[in-house]
């Protein structure tokens, strides 16, 4: 069985990612005839096209988009390889934090790969909300935190869009009823305050019927029936069924999920974890369906 090259996946995912063979060229440091050249040679050991012609640019083949998740997997285990063996042993201790919906997404893939490189870092986990994440971070009580990322005065930047949307239980015909019940998280909540504010404009009658910071307490409260809520795409569980315009509920939108870091130089623990995070969200990529 032929070997994959890693330098020809890298530069394949700088094509996927960019759209465009000249800057992927520029991001890989490679002319554009090497770049050809180099995924004519992917091509012949996959033995399957990955690109067809579109006009005077090319697209991905089908074979191509299969590879694209295979190639960053593979990437990633090769970076992350070298980077256990070619670092120095790093020790200590980080403070992380994340709201609890986005621990149960993101978190384990993250620190397990964090764990394998850097097996001698301690790191303290708190679940919070966003708003009170960043509060902790300015006030440098946390090192690194993934929240609901606006910008503003916080150090830090935008890794994925998410796009929000409403729910109900699959089993229950909640949001029918005239007054709309609805479960939500605290009076701080950007996604509580999204959700009041489109369901005003357009209208329809609704009471917060539940209030919880607990992001599994929403969801029984979903599933049971008992409420609608707003929340990302990528959240939505089991017994739950999302509700588009047609059933009366307007669009949401998007949002930023980002990495902030608390002010001035961070320490080697943190710089490692901060990229293991840019790594595990795919720096840049929009978060697609899951349900």
């Amino acid at each position: 069985m032929a070997n994959l090259d890693v330098d020809q996946l890298k530069t394949f995912l700088a094509i996927a990612d960019s759209g465009n063979f000249t800057r992927a060229g520029e991001e890989v440091n490679k002319t554009q005839s090497a770049v050809s050249m180099q995924m004519k040679r992917l091509e012949e050991t996959i033995g399957r096209p990955i690109f067809a012609r579109d006009g005077r640019g090319s697209r991905l083949t089908s074979d191509g988009e299969r590879l694209v998740e295979y190639a960053r997997r593979v990437v990633a285990l090769n970076d992350e390889t070298m980077g256990a063996f070619s670092q120095p042993e790093i020790t200590g201790t980080l403070r992380f934090g994340t709201p609890d919906d986005y621990a149960d997404l993101f978190l384990p893939e993250i620190l397990a790969r964090f764990s394998r490189t850097h097996s001698q870092v301690n790191v303290d986990v708190e679940c919070l909300q966003s708003v009170d994440l960043a509060a902790r971070i300015r006030g440098s009580e946390l090192d690194l935190a993934v929240v609901t990322f606006n910008g503003g005065d916080i150090n830090g930047e935008a890794l994925i869009s998410a796009d929000m949307v409403w729910v109900t239980s699959t089993k229950h015909q909640t949001h029918t009823q005239e007054i709309l019940p609805l479960a939500a998280s605290s009076v701080s909540c950007g996604w509580r305050q999204l959700a009041m504010r489109t369901l005003e404009s357009h209208k329809r009658t609704f009471r917060v019927a539940y209030t919880s910071p607990n992001f599994a307490t929403i969801c029984a409260v979903v599933t049971q029936g008992l409420a609608v809520a707003a929340m990302p795409r990528i959240c939505v569980k089991p017994g739950m069924r999302i509700l588009t315009e047609a059933d009366g509920f307007p669009a949401l939108g998007a949002f930023d999920i980002g990495l902030i870091h608390k002010p001035g130089k961070l320490s080697r623990a943190a710089e490692a974890l901060a990229q293991h995070v840019r790594d595990g969200l795919g720096s840049g990529r929009k978060l697609q369906a899951v349900a």
